[in-house]
């Protein structure tokens, strides 16, 4: 599945909006990237596979999904970098008004 140029860049501005704040090596960044881009992929496969699907169905997979990114991500980051990825996501997770 190929992602749009505005997913893409989307995908590389929170690649670089980590790396900063996590002190990302080169290696890491790229792992990161091929990560969210996976993510990024299975959500829009959702979508093409249910073109009515809601906005709550959509979220309902993310959440199903994200063990095994923070499996994935576990697997590249120092304990460091993980607790401050979790911290990110706990805040993106209220931000967007839930808590599971």
């Amino acid at each position: 599945m190929h992602l749009s140029p505005e997913v893409k860049e989307a995908i590389q501005s929170e690649v670089k909006r980590f790396a900063a704040d996590l002190n990302l090596s080169d290696e890491q960044k790229a792992q990161l990237k091929t990560t969210l881009e996976s993510a990024r992929e299975r959500i829009e496969q959702i979508r093409q596979q249910s073109p009515d699907v809601t906005k709550e169905a959509v979220i309902a997979k993310v959440k199903e999904a994200r063990p095994q990114v923070r499996q994935r991500v576990e697997a590249f980051l120092t304990p460091e970098q993980l607790t401050k990825w979790d911290a990110e996501v706990a805040k993106a997770k209220s931000f967007l008004g839930y808590t599971s």
